[in-house]
């Protein structure tokens, strides 16, 4: 039975403090990075490094709670109110910790727009906030966790323009000075990152900032293309 190589002869370096956005089609493996550094599944060949040491060497539960923050397109959230479902990123943070992570996410305003505020009660899937209400609560909860290295996996891919300028904004906030990793779809959505790596077919076929890439008028202008005349299109 054959094994498909999903990432050929990947290397990227995430540099301290940086955004690095990885972007391309939909199938090109931008997500599988995201898998394998939280280790839902180790590597065949290769290695993964933090800090010096291999990945495979550490704890999963510790990676994935004290190491690594992911805020994807479908957040997580409890059936709790929506204090604790911020609190769950650092389960010992005080009320106050908890509303200052939410204001710096901009959800602060609307929690507090409901009834009941922070201690409104969600459903298991977030059932009673909009999908772009849920992001913020998602984005407060790392902010509080307060993570090593963030992850932000199609983060914004299923809002609409407005929530996603709301959610925007706010990952930009969490994102600041940390080392950040935004895997994304759409484009206009990471060229204020450091650096941009560009995948086809799980190779890096293209690295450098939004205007360097535009430049080269290669893949990245490619896809800027597409996404502007799809957008056009679609008005």
């Amino acid at each position: 039975m054959s094994t498909q190589v999903i990432l050929k002869d990947f290397n990227l370096t995430l540099p301290p403090g940086k955004v690095v956005a990885v972007v391309g089609s939909s199938g090109n493996g931008k997500s599988t990075i995201a898998a394998l550094l939280m280790r839902f599944y180790d590597v065949n060949s290769g290695s993964i490094i933090i800090d010096g040491v291999d990945i495979k060497k550490l704890d999963q539960t510790w990676l994935r709670k004290r190491v690594i923050g992911l805020i994807n397109q479908e957040p997580i959230l409890f059936a709790m109110s929506i204090l604790e479902n911020i609190r769950y990123g650092k389960p010992e943070a005080t009320d106050i910790e908890v509303i200052e992570a939410a204001k710096i996410a901009n959800a602060d305003s609307f929690i507090t727009s409901f009834p009941n505020g922070y201690n409104t009660i969600v459903g298991e899937r977030g059932v009673t906030v909009s999908g772009g209400q849920k992001q913020r609560i998602a984005i407060a909860r790392a902010i509080l966790k307060n993570p090593a290295i963030l992850i932000l996996d199609e983060a914004t891919s299923a809002l609409d323009t407005e929530s996603e300028m709301h959610v925007q904004s706010a990952l930009e906030s969490v994102s600041n000075g940390k080392n950040s990793l935004v895997i994304a779809h759409r484009l206009s959505t990471v060229k204020n990152a450091d650096i941009i790596v560009v995948l086809n077919k799980g190779e890096i076929v293209e690295v450098g900032d939004h205007n360097t890439l535009l430049q080269k008028k290669g893949f990245y202008w490619n896809l800027m293309n597409q996404q502007t005349s799809d957008k056009a299109n679609a008005a």
